[in-house]
């Protein structure tokens, strides 16, 4: 019985101390703050303001909080992506809320129609980006000193580790190491010599990638958020012929960052020479577009030389920093509106905004000055007009476009006259006609004046109070003109994100001990292991190529005479396995380590 004890309390104290030489080898294989890894939890905090304190920044520095943080703020980005926001299209968010008279209070409550300059956001952005740099400033610390230190010595026991194989060779164990050394250096291994054995490290890349990540999302933080307070965004429709100047004046609407500075505005302009789109005519894709880009000419600075450029859809006009997309396409019928007296009034092209893919278009006309009627008093005239650029035809159906390009262009005109309210100091949408204080033209049966006309057609005002003539139509194109100096950084920080997140995914960093000395019949016995961050089924597959490639420098030694039976010795007592002194089972020829590791 006391022999029995004897040999558990010996097994138990051989298991302590192996694991704790395991341990020891297996200890910085990751960067990851000690209170972070098992086993070694902060416990309760003091009950003290700095307890507190401490503790508090220790769960926001975490891995675990950081991600939640990028969760939330992911699902706060959701509410912005369907609500509509009134930092991108006011005129959405007021008829939303017209439309929701329930929901209106609620969401405004929330700031959901602000979103990204909401409280809450703020708070879970500014928390992540503390939270990032508290977990990498000392992770990277802690990298860094891993680098510049050499990996640990071999444990008393290799027979512990994951990964294990050995053998017998005649070479000596001088010999043997200093191969050893030059295999896994040869193998981009980091390795060194120490006492019996050679230690070796690989896959440096691992971390290395994890930390990059990490920095790639502030660094993306930082851009997004330089973008929001130093953009600036604005819209113009350009109709063929005319120009833009890059002044807050020419802008149809322009938003910009709360930190944005009008005189940061890149001096350039560009005029529309012309408008290209082309349809597929026929199919199962008849009025897609095949060509769609806009012709410009432009120039940079004040007194910069002209030159010629194409925007086309995702393939903007950079002008010094500032890019001009080309976004929405239409047409502009061109009208020549006269007195009574025949007296030219209003000649321009007026463009009038798509209602469908086949750009039927509806707008209004409005002629605010030098219009007099048949007494001579000074009036305005309105036209609501309705535009297809290919007609079906008379008696073809309703008045809709067949087909985007200018085959059958008709004109749809009903006139009014009185005030069109533009005298009243408060904003109007150019493209609707308010009729509340007109009166509507009268044809010969009493209805509205109205009519469609073919280009160089008219109409008729009556009792000579003048015509409308339709000449022809040009065609528009609306550019979106923005700034977003931080681009470019979120940019390079989603690709280093992705390249360094893959390489903490693939990327094994993993340690190998080879350790030679000599037995005791004077063969050097060799033993190699192999121990990884994880378990890895590719480790020991990576042995035994290891094992293998040292091999052809250390061959199998012979195999030992066999030992005889214990019913043979002659004592009568039962012969033990002869063992090496690092306590391994010696390898005979036919288990040649060329069969790959034992574990």
């Amino acid at each position: 019985m006391s022999k029995a004890n004897s040999t558990s309390t010996r097994q138990r104290e051989e298991e302590d101390e192996q694991g704790s030489a395991h341990g020891a080898a297996g200890e910085q294989l990751s960067t990851a703050p000690r209170e972070e890894r098992p086993g070694t939890g902060a416990g309760v905090p003091a009950m003290s303001v700095i307890g507190w304190v401490r503790w508090f920044w220790r769960q926001l520095t975490s891995m675990r909080v950081a991600l939640i943080l990028l969760f939330l703020l992911s699902l706060g980005a959701i509410p912005g992506s369907l609500i509509p926001q009134t930092s991108v299209d006011d005129m959405k968010v007021q008829a939303f809320k017209e439309q929701h008279t329930t929901l209106t209070p609620v969401y405004e409550a929330l700031q959901l129609f602000d979103v990204y300059s909401s409280v809450w956001f703020s708070a879970i952005y500014i928390l992540l980006f503390v939270s990032l740099i508290g977990c990498i400033v000392p992770r990277t610390g802690q990298f860094v000193g891993q680098l510049r230190s050499r990996p640990p010595g071999a444990p008393k026991r290799l027979t512990r580790l994951p990964a294990y194989t050995t053998w017998r060779t005649e070479a000596e164990p001088e010999e043997v190491r200093a191969a050893a050394l030059a295999m896994l250096r040869g193998r981009r291994f980091r390795g060194h010599e120490v006492g019996d054995a050679v230690a070796a490290e690989k896959g440096y890349l691992r971390e290395a990638g994890n930390l990059v990540f990490h920095i790639a999302l502030i660094v993306m933080l930082i851009a997004f958020a330089s973008g929001q307070l130093f953009k600036s965004e604005g819209g113009k429709l350009v109709v063929e012929g005319d120009g833009f100047s890059n002044t807050l004046t020419q802008y149809d609407d322009f938003k910009s960052g709360s930190l944005y500075d009008a005189d940061s505005l890149a001096p350039f302009s560009f005029v529309l020479d012309d408008f290209v789109g082309t349809y597929e005519k026929s199919g199962p894709q008849r009025g897609t577009p095949r060509t769609f880009e806009a012709r410009v000419t432009y120039a940079e600075g004040a007194d910069g030389a002209e030159r010629k450029g194409v925007i086309k859809v995702n393939e903007p006009l950079v002008v010094d920093g500032t890019k001009v997309y080309l976004i929405a396409h239409g047409y502009a019928p061109v009208v020549t509106v006269r007195d009574g007296t025949g007296k030219v009034v209003s000649k321009s092209a007026v463009p009038l905004l798509p209602i469908d893919n086949n750009i039927t278009s509806s707008g209004a006309i409005k002629v605010m000055d030098g219009y007099k009627d048949k007494n001579g008093k000074k009036t305005q005239l309105g036209f609501k007009a309705f535009f297809v650029p290919t007609f079906a035809g008379h008696g073809k159906g309703q008045m809709f476009s067949q087909f985007p390009a200018l085959d059958f262009p008709v004109l749809a005109l009903s006139a009014y006259q009185g005030s069109l309210g533009v005298d009243s100091g408060l904003a109007q949408n150019v493209y609707q006609l308010d009729t509340s204080k007109m009166k509507e033209f009268k044809d010969k049966d009493g209805e509205l004046l109205k009519k469609m006309l073919m280009p160089g057609e008219k109409l008729d005002l009556p009792d000579g109070a003048g015509s409308i003539t339709f000449d022809g139509v040009e065609e528009w194109a609306s550019f979106q003109i923005s700034q977003q100096p931080g681009n470019g950084w979120a940019l390079g920080g989603a690709i280093a994100a992705i390249a360094g997140l893959a390489g903490s995914l693939f990327i094994q960093r993993r340690r190998v001990w080879v350790r030679a000395v000599r037995g005791a019949d004077g063969v050097t016995v060799v033993e190699m292991a192999g121990l990884g961050r994880s378990e890895s089924a590719k480790l020991p597959e990576e042995l035994g190529d290891l094992s293998a490639a040292l091999v052809t420098t250390a061959p199998v030694a012979p195999a030992a005479p066999e030992k005889p039976d214990a019913a043979d010795t002659p004592d009568g007592s039962a012969a033990t396995d002869a063992t090496n002194e690092a306590g391994s089972r010696p390898v005979q020829p036919a288990e040649a380590p060329a069969e790959g590791a034992e574990k």
